[in-house]
Order: structure tokens, then C-alpha cells, then sequence
């Protein structure tokens, strides 16, 4: 079975305690997403080793199911996905607090052509659908949202689609894979130009399912119809989840923690760009490959920060880790400012506001702006802050309790199961005194 979920609904942090020892973090999630959608739809059987078993990929296990694929659990992250010619689940699929799980499953069913609702958590059905229904829409799909532009999402049958040429407006991995899974059902060339370079699994997974795509700069080309061929994945350790062990480290005195085998994606590691240039001692290991993902160990030791501008190009290859890069600010000396970060706002809540009370609330300077923030560096003080329904900004305030004056209360934390089970276990494990309440 799955590990469980963390006990409590809360973390409270005691200050104190090095973080030391060697690490494995979670698979990552975005691929382990991407791995059960195409094996659902590919040819055969594929196999996926080291499968993110949180509760966000289990609703897109769950989801793969009930549109008629086989999914059979070997063992613990292990799982035989046996394609098939997907059907009308006959109910709505429940994509929990999964925003990539909702968006890619609305491109993958557009271009296979199978009536579906898509619905989720209550964070999820607040968040915007028209970015995908509107583009899937100029491609001829039938995707309908409610009448504020959220879920649920309904996927109609029977439409026929068509290449087309799409220039996004936000550089978005979510978008860019929703356009290119439908593009598989077309006849015909399609196009997809980011501003910026997003997240890339979906470019790298597709060919290692057998779909032929050419990336020249920032702009993706298939041709379809392409079907899928089963294949053998192997899902690296998320980078994401080692970024908050990673600031965690770096700003604990005496701390000095290896975290083995993470994805080291250039799409995926601007955070680790931000803190070299703030200042962090993080040692990068040799690269190898897990599957088409490069993988290295990284070794954290504390070293004190200093403020920056964070530029601009780094934002898109960034946008998950800011939260934990904003307690890394805050426990900076200087100022810190991001610009260009509105996607922030429409996350699992609005990341910049929720941020910036939190750390108000623990004596951190901020001055919010409607793209970003600033940040005065300083001391983190006691007290009591909500994650507002988010498992990332539950995390980041775990680190501000780490080197607090005094204890800190992090509320709403039961959705953190959604992307790290175990995290507060772990954390204990390598001397970060979280505890679950």
C-alpha cells in the first residue's frame, strides 16, 4: 500500500538543529503525471518504476482507470499501465487538487475524441480553465467551462480537430503539453511558440513513447495523427521537493545534507540558480541520466545569503519553487525582488498574497506588487500562519520555523500529502524539528 499521510492538520516547527544525512525526496510529480497518461493511451504495456504514489498522481492513476486503461500496482511506486482505446467514463473524473492532472487529461481527451467532465478539490475548481479550453477550442475541441472560467471542465465527443498554430501568451508547460497531446489526434502540422522556455518533460517523455516532435528554440512541432507505443520510465527524484530541504539546509547553521539523485532538467533548476547567486553553498554531484532525465546528488551546507534581483529569464523554469525562494529571501541579508511571477497568482492559491501575510505575520518586511515582491531580509519571528489550502507554502514556512526566535505554527497542512508524503517524517529523520499536530 501507499505510505500514509502524514498525522495532523498542522506543523509546528521548534528553531534549532542542524540538518544532516543523506536523503532520498519524492519522484518527481509532473513526470509521474505525464508517464501514467501516455502509458494509458500507448500500445501495450509500459512499466513505471518510482511512480509519485501522492495524492494528486494517484487521482490521475485513478483517472487513467476509469477511462478504461489497466493499471496494475507491482509494489510500492511500481505499476504496469496496459493502453487502450479510451472510453466515456459514464461519471466525472475526479482530478483532486491535480491542476497538470486536470489541464494535460482535457488535451489527452480532446484529441482522443471521448466525452468526460473533469472536476476536483475545492482549491482546484476555483482555478482558471479558460487558458486551455480556449486554445483547445481553436483547434475545434468542444471543451466547456463554467461561466467563470473554472472547472468543471466538459469534454465533448465527436469534434474534429485541426493543426494549428499557437502563440501562448505565458509560457506554461500545462498549456504547451494540454495543445500538443490534442495535436496527436489531428491531421496535419501543429505549432506551439512559448515567450519563454517551460518546463520540457512532456518534449522529452512523448519521444520515448514513439511520437516523432521536432523543438527548435521556443517553438514545438508535431504532426499528427501519432499514436503511442509502450515504453519503460523511470521517474527521477523531484527537484521541487528538494528545494525546500535545500533552503532549509542552507539556512541552519551547522547543516550540512545530501540529497541523492535529483532531476537536474534545465526547464526545472532556475531555484537553484537564484540561491547560487544569493550566496548558497550547494555542491552539484556528477551528472548522470535517469532515463532521459539528467539526475545528480546535491550537497547542501549552510552559508548566509545575500538579497538580489531575481531576473526576469529565470521566472518560467522557477515559478513552483518561489515560495521556499521567498523564506530564502527573507532569511537573506538585503532586498530581494521578483518581477514577471503573476502566474503566482492563479497557482493552488494566490502564492504571492498568501506569502507575503505569512511573512508579515513572522516579522518580514514585503511589499507585494500585482507580478511580484520585495523582500527585506531579516529575522524571522514566533507565530502562527496558515498555508491557505497549499502544500507548497506549508513546506515554506516549515523552513521559517527552522530558524525562528521562536516556535512556529503552520495551519492547514494536510495537503501536503498532495505532492510529498512523509515530508514532516523525513524532516525529523535529518535533525528539522517538525511536528504534526
Amino acid at each position: 500500500m501507499p505510505p500514509a499521510a502524514d498525522i495532523g492538520t498542522m506543523y509546528r516547527i521548534t528553531p534549532g538543529g542542524a540538518l544532516r544525512g543523506a536523503i532520498d525526496v519524492p519522484p518527481d510529480k509532473s513526470i509521474s503525471h505525464r508517464a501514467m497518461m501516455f502509458g494509458a493511451v500507448a500500445d501495450g504495456t509500459s512499466r513505471i518504476w518510482n511512480f509519485l504514489e501522492s495524492e494528486d498522481c494517484q487521482a490521475t492513476r485513478d483517472a487513467v482507470s476509469a477511462l478504461g486503461a489497466t493499471v496494475e500496482r507491482i509494489g510500492p511506486g511500481d505499476y504496469a499501465v496496459t493502453g487502450a482505446s479510451l472510453q466515456a467514463p459514464g461519471r466525472p473524473i475526479d482530478c483532486g487538487n491535480a491542476g497538470t492532472g486536470m489541464r494535460l487529461l482535457a488535451g489527452l481527451l480532446a484529441g482522443q475524441g471521448v466525452d468526460a467532465t473533469l472536476v476536483g478539490d475545492e482549491s482546484l475548481m476555483q482555478r482558471p480553465m479558460r487558458r486551455i479550453a480556449d486554445p483547445l477550442g481553436r483547434m475545434g475541441a468542444d471543451v466547456q467551462t463554467a461561466k467563470t472560467g473554472c472547472p468543471p471542465l466538459v469534454i465533448g465527443a465527436g469534434a474534429t480537430l485541426r493543426p494549428t498554430v499557437h502563440q501562448l501568451e505565458v509560457a506554461s508547460a500545462q498549456v504547451k503539453s494540454a495543445l500538443l497531446l490534442a495535436a496527436l489526434g489531428t491531421s496535419g502540422l501543429t505549432k506551439v511558440t512559448e515567450p519563454a522556455r517551460s518546463r520540457d518533460h512532456t518534449e522529452r517523455l512523448l519521444p520515448a513513447f514513439g511520437v516523432s516532435l521536432t523543438v527548435e528554440n521556443l517553438t514545438i512541432r508535431l504532426r499528427g495523427p501519432q499514436g503511442l507505443k509502450a515504453c519503460d520510465v523511470r521517474v527521477p527524484a523531484d527537484p521541487s521537493s528538494a528545494a525546500f530541504f535545500v533552503v532549509a539546509a542552507t539556512l541552519c547553521p551547522g547543516s550540512d545534507l545530501t540529497i541523492r539523485n535529483v532531476g537536474m532538467n534545465p526547464t526545472r533548476i532556475g531555484f537553484l540558480d537564484v540561491l547560487e547567486a544569493m550566496g548558497a553553498d550547494i555542491a552539484r554531484g556528477p551528472l548522470s541520466h535517469v532515463g532521459n532525465e539528467p539526475v545528480c546528488d546535491l550537497r547542501v551546507r549552510c552559508a548566509a545569503l545575500k538579497g538580489i534581483d531575481v531576473p526576469s529569464t529565470w521566472v518560467a523554469r522557477t515559478i513552483d519553487e518561489f515560495p521556499i525562494l521567498f523564506i530564502a529571501a527573507a532569511g537573506a541579508a538585503g532586498m530581494t525582488r521578483v518581477r514577471g511571477a503573476r502566474e503566482l497568482r492563479v497557482k493552488e492559491t494566490d502564492r504571492l498574497a498568501a506569502m507575503a501575510a505569512g511573512l508579515k505575520t513572522l516579522g518580514i518586511r514585503t511589499a507585494l506588487y500585482d507580478d511580484g515582491i520585495d523582500i527585506d531580509g531579516g529575522e524571522f519571528g514566533a507565530g502562527t500562519v496558515t498555508s491557505a489550502g497549499d502544500h507548497r507554502i506549508a513546506m515554506s514556512f516549515a523552513a521559517a520555523g527552522a530558524v525562528a526566535s521562536g516556535p512556529v505554527a503552520v495551519l492547514d497542512t494536510a495537503n501536503v500529502a498532495t505532492s510529498f508524503p512523509g515530508f514532516s517524517r523525513l524532516a525529523r529523520d535529518v535533525g528539522w524539528r517538525v511536528e504534526d499536530v
